[in-house]
């Protein structure tokens, strides 16, 4: 793969690679090199990894200042996980610059997801290695901007949000009862309600307990203006 055929991948991350190899190996999936470890992206997706959660975590750290650690490890969680990276390596457009095996490329390997967050991670790896930590930092805080500033979900699961809200106004933990269990075994269907003392119960439904359970959370957390309507951010 020529200079030329990368200098667009690389305007898109913001950074030029000094060592052409490293960049092609960060584009090298398994299928392509007979598994050969020194030749594949595995390695600086290994370290790639790594520098991803410590640059998010500084940027974190930076950002939200009063943030407890719990927020701060939920932020970081939603930011790293592998759908995130997919995402990210999406944005890059890297699926034409993947080496791949025929087996790879025959079954759709340059828009396999997995294969995207896996790349998205080497290619931080080779950056850090070609350039040193201010450098993938940039490239870091460049990609995931938006994603710090707005995560894409919520950073609480509804019943932990509720608890959390509850505990915060010195309430008991919320509790859920079971109201209703309808249909059969194989598809039942719950009814149940959230209660905070002092509040109106929320009644949720859903095909296990669970989902019912977090659907009554979420109705309450909406109504009491704690979380907002799906499509504004939740905090």
């Amino acid at each position: 793969m020529s200079k030329a055929r990368t200098a667009d991948l690389e305007a898109r991350l913001g950074y030029h690679f000094a060592n052409q190899e490293l960049l092609l190996r960060a584009l090298t999936h398994v299928s392509a090199t007979g598994g050969h470890a020194g030749r594949n992206y595995q390695r600086l997706e290994f370290l790639g990894d790594r520098v991803l959660g410590l640059v998010i975590a500084e940027t974190l750290c930076t950002s939200f200042p009063d943030a407890s650690e719990g927020e701060l490890s939920r932020r970081l969680a939603e930011l790293v996980r592998r759908e995130s990276c997919a995402e990210v390596a999406t944005a890059w457009e890297v699926g034409p610059h993947l080496r791949l095996g025929v087996s790879e490329t025959q079954t759709g390997g340059r828009q396999n997801a997995a294969i995207l967050a896996d790349v998205c991670e080497s290619l931080l790896g080779a950056i850090f290695l070609d350039g040193g930590y201010d450098a993938v930092k940039g490239v870091v805080e460049n990609a995931f901007r938006e994603r710090i500033t707005a995560p894409r979900r919520p950073l609480h699961d509804a019943k932990t949000a509720l608890q959390e809200w509850a505990q915060g106004l010195g309430l008991p933990t919320p509790v859920y009862q079971t109201i209703e269990r309808v249909g059969p075994d194989h598809a039942p269907q719950f009814r149940i309600a959230a209660r905070v003392e002092g509040r109106a119960d929320s009644i949720g439904h859903g095909p296990s307990k669970r989902v019912a359970e977090q659907n009554a959370a979420e109705g309450l957390l909406l109504r009491e203006g704690v979380w907002k309507e799906q499509g504004d951010d939740r905090q």
